[in-house]
């Protein structure tokens, strides 16, 4: 798995990439300092994660996050935060980051982090999720502009496993609450993902609120 590390600090980079090199999955087959480095680079390299710091002179993480999902979709974003930037890395997952981490957080972490993102998993945790919506969700506009695109689509069942989801319940309290399988749970995810055409439940989370449901 390609990594492409994005940070203004070399050292930082240098960090990452001793860490991430150590491992025999993942291979850093780039860095960048600047945002529009970032965009670039993905263009050209092609990597199938895009390791992203939020602050940054020119560009920062969050546009560059937004113009590499729209213009490179097969790289997917995992934005770098600490916790006095909550609100840049919430900014960042609406941008079309698959998910955040802590800088602060141990080897294991990242690494599994960034083997989630580049299988298509978001990487903020339902608990995790519930930590940022504390700081999110009064920055956004309440009222919404009415149930996401589609949404009447779904099911019952499916509203009620969007709306759970949404609120930062993980895949076994929603089974418990519903009184199902936690495989038909991840099987109702995955439809509603597909319905909503949205990429993870971070993206549900977002649509959910941005749009009142919840």
């Amino acid at each position: 798995m390609s990594v492409l590390l994005v940070d203004d600090q070399e050292l930082v980079r240098r960090g990452l990439g001793i860490m991430l090199d150590s491992t025999d999955d993942l291979v850093v087959v780039g860095e960048a300092s600047t945002g529009d480095e970032a965009v670039h680079l993905t263009g050209r390299l092609a990597p199938d994660v895009v390791v992203m710091d939020v602050r940054m002179p020119g560009t920062d993480g969050i546009e560059a996050t937004r113009r590499i999902v729209r213009q490179h979709p097969s790289s997917r974003v995992l934005i770098l935060t600490t916790f006095d930037l909550d609100e840049y890395a919430f900014g960042g997952l609406r941008a079309g980051a698959s998910g955040f981490l802590l800088k602060t957080a141990p080897r294991a972490e990242l690494l599994a982090a960034v083997r989630a993102v580049a299988a298509g998993d978001a990487v903020v945790s339902p608990r995790a999720t519930r930590a940022v919506l504390e700081v999110a969700v009064p920055r956004l506009p309440r009222g919404g502009t009415g149930a996401p695109a589609r949404f009447d689509e779904l099911t019952d069942r499916e509203r009620e496993v969007f709306t759970a989801v949404a609120r930062g319940l993980t895949n076994p309290e929603i089974a418990e609450q519903l009184v199902v399988s936690e495989s038909t749970v991840k099987t109702h995810v995955g439809r509603v993902l597909a319905k909503l055409d949205l990429r993870d439940r971070v993206q549900i989370v977002i649509a959910a609120y941005e749009s009142g449901v919840v």
